[in-house]
């Protein structure tokens, strides 16, 4: 297809974008467990009206908008003020967890280098940490040990411990990890990285909109945040279960200082004076202000019904998995990720990427994960009202394998086209 000659009606380019959207999965009926997260009407309506003010508008250069800057404040403190951060905390918004991630790592490259002298930096993270943390390595020229986790899912902190070397400059945990929603013991993590030099980092994407309102709701938390000593730095995403719109994150860290590592300044150029505080250089306006509305709308009291209806629906997931023989749920977590497995103690054998297919053919999308093989499912405000049917589904998905194995063994968390 070429771009076209002469421009076309709106209707009609509108109409062939609707097109275009006919297979996509349908997650304004609750069927994705991932992806998208919805918060309700309300949730999308302020979101849409804060989109259109922002359309173009561009935090490049906040002294031309500087509506842009007032707006990344508001949201950094709202922010820090939730993860329990303390004054001096500070931060920038990004596009999503992965660049706050890649910007946690290079601030933590950057200090290493500048106080420590490392030359080779090192850095910790366990097999269960987010990819995203091994592109950082990649982009930035760190040497990654990865470590295993234990039998519960969490990070085996003596092996990271193992790993810690002189030249180690980050090491890692999650509340919760991604890959069966279990929090790391980010205590023993910090004190390792506090003890060798190093910054440690908490990656809080899927967790930082959730834990906090978990822990009002009434529910365990393990310590995780800023009250952690020597926890030098949390990313958080708010289009994820925060319930904006993409791409909308937070990076944060403990004080200004800290910050400054990540911030790249340039000088000597015949445009001027450049600094950029992420990896952007122009920004869209567009996502920094819909998330500052949704958070507005919402308040503290919105989230509060958000989270719990998303901690019951994940609890009637998991119970529904138990009840159905020749699956299960991987490890203990409590809280929106589940990850659902064969059941090796079962008599009878469930291949997940075929279940995976029977469950897509019914419209509900999962994540291919592994290894193990597995099923994993982000559990959101959105799925309400659904379950009921999902788990109907399930059982039947499952009676109907009849020992059938998916031919496509391959797994499914982003791709490439």
């Amino acid at each position: 297809m070429t771009m076209p000659e002469h421009g076309r009606p709106i209707d009609d380019v509108i109409a062939e974008l609707n097109a275009k959207r006919a297979r996509d999965v349908r997650w304004q009926d609750g069927r994705t467990f991932g992806m998208v997260y919805d918060g309700g009407p309300s949730v999308h309506e302020v979101a849409a009206r804060a989109a259109m003010l922002y359309l173009h508008e561009n935090a490049l250069n906040t002294k031309a908008f500087p509506s842009l800057g007032a707006i990344q404040a508001d949201v950094v403190r709202w922010t820090a003020d939730l993860l329990h951060g303390p004054q001096s905390a500070a931060g920038f918004m990004t596009s999503g967890g992965t660049e706050s991630i890649l910007c946690a790592v290079l601030a933590a490259r950057e200090r290493g280098r500048k106080e420590r002298g490392i030359t080779a930096p090192h850095m910790v993270v366990p097999e269960s940490a987010h990819a995203a943390f091994h592109k950082a390595a990649h982009l930035f020229d760190i040497k990654v040990t990865k470590t295993k986790v234990r039998a519960d899912w969490t990070a085996d902190t003596d092996a990271m411990a193992n790993a810690v070397g002189r030249d180690t400059v980050l090491v890692v945990g999650s509340a919760p990890q991604y890959p069966q929603g279990v929090v790391d013991d980010v205590p023993a993590i910090a004190a390792l990285a506090r003890a060798s030099g190093a910054n440690c980092h908490v990656d809080a994407c899927m967790g930082g909109f959730v834990l906090p309102f978990a822990e009002r709701l009434g529910r365990p938390v393990p310590p995780w945040d800023f009250r952690v000593d020597g926890v030098t730095s949390i990313s958080a995403d708010i289009h994820k279960l925060g319930y904006a719109p993409k791409g909308a994150s937070v990076v944060l860290y403990r004080d200004k200082a800290l910050r400054a590592y990540q911030t790249f300044v340039f000088d000597d150029w015949l445009g001027g004076f450049y600094a950029s505080p992420n990896l952007q250089g122009t920004r869209s306006g567009l996502p920094m202000a819909a998330a500052w509305a949704v958070m507005q709308h919402l308040g503290i009291d919105g989230y509060l019904r958000l989270t719990d209806a998303t901690l019951r629906n994940a609890d009637q997931l998991r119970k529904g998995i138990a009840a159905i023989d020749g699956i299960r749920v991987l490890g203990a977590g409590t809280y929106h990720l589940v990850a659902m497995a064969s059941d090796p103690a079962a008599a009878r054998s469930v291949d997940m990427f075929a279940l995976g297919d029977a469950l897509l053919e019914r419209g509900w999308f999962h994540d291919r994960q592994g290894p193990p093989d597995s099923l994993h499912s982000t559990v959101s405000n959105g799925n309400t009202g659904a379950m009921d049917q999902y788990l109907k589904d399930l059982v039947e998905a499952v009676e109907g394998l009849a020992n059938k194995r998916s031919a496509d063994r391959s797994t499914n968390y982003a791709t490439l086209e």
